[in-house]
């Protein structure tokens, strides 16, 4: 990706970090963008800053910028789009991330004994972000005859029981804006498709669990033990962005397990972690776990 230009949307944390440092281990110049900076706290209160993720990606090989954006302000979009025109005229590669949900999200709560701001508040920081930085953003893809990824949380519509509506309306939205950019951008030159992670080890669900990225294997929940990193993700993207054949993906949404088959790349501990596989062969029929070896997954 040397040469290339890429655009990250929540890139502060988790996947979008893991997918920027990743571009940028490609070459590409990455605008790395959210709302956290070392000077200033999003709602979010977390210690991670856009500063460090753009430093992470220049380490990595590529050119990291950070550029504080608010998904919900579409004034600070348009101004993300105007320093991005001005520095390239371009973008080859946009990864829509941007979520901010979590502090609205009520898991298993019927929707009519929930707050409704709370339900709202989802919506808005889930869907509402995407279509704003979408809108804004386009043009400079279409610019580029490039490629745009939506990230969401997996790769089928059937509702995962206590999420929620709010929280499965914004993910399964988020899968149907990949599959009408398909469809919409195909004739522009524009490959439009999604992605979604495994079981994720990033920095708030290793929070959540009690552990570390040393000692994640000691999660009380037994499944994590085919948990990734979100460079897992993050190199899947690596992979669409540099493949010629891309398109063949347009409209998809495809997980970091089907795309590690198709393209043979690995987390950062050299496994490769089939979260779909041990999903369906080994939580679904509810399988007897010490009869099961955890490395046939990995």
């Amino acid at each position: 990706m040397e040469g290339k230009v890429a655009v990250v949307t929540g890139a502060t944390r988790g996947c979008g970090r893991g997918i920027a440092v990743e571009l940028g281990a490609a070459g590409a110049t990455v605008y790395v963008t959210g709302r956290t900076t070392r000077e200033s706290a999003s709602p979010m209160k977390r210690a991670e800053t856009i500063e460090e993720t753009a430093e992470l990606v220049t380490a990595a090989g590529g050119h990291g910028i950070a550029v504080r954006c608010d998904f919900t302000v579409v004034a600070d979009v348009e101004a993300l789009r105007d320093k991005v025109a001005a520095d390239h005229g371009r973008i080859d590669v946009l990864i829509d991330d941007v979520w901010g949900g979590d502090l609205f999200v009520e898991f298993n709560k019927p929707l009519w004994e929930s707050d409704l701001q709370m339900a709202l508040g989802v919506v808005r920081n889930g869907l509402d972000t995407h279509l704003i930085a979408l809108h804004t953003l386009l043009p400079l893809v279409v610019a580029a005859k490039g490629l745009v990824i939506e990230v969401t949380d997996g790769d089928e519509d059937d509702y995962p029981y206590g999420v929620g509506v709010p929280y499965h309306l914004v993910k399964s939205g988020v899968r149907a804006i990949a599959r009408v950019l398909g469809k919409d951008l195909e004739p522009h030159g524009v490959v439009g498709m999604g992605v979604t992670p495994g079981f994720l080890r990033s920095e708030m669900m290793l929070e959540h669990f009690k552990v570390t990225e040393e000692n994640w294997r000691e999660a009380e929940d037994p499944h994590y033990a085919l948990s990734e990193t979100p460079r897992y993700l993050g190199r899947a993207v690596a992979h669409l962005a540099g493949d010629p054949d891309v398109g063949r993906y347009r409209g998809q949404t495809l997980a970091s397990w089907t795309l590690m088959r198709h393209y043979g790349f690995s987390d950062v501990d050299g496994s490769r972690p089939d979260w779909g596989r041990w999903y369906s062969e080994v939580v679904v029929p509810g399988v007897d776990l010490a009869t099961v070896d955890v490395a046939d997954y990995r």
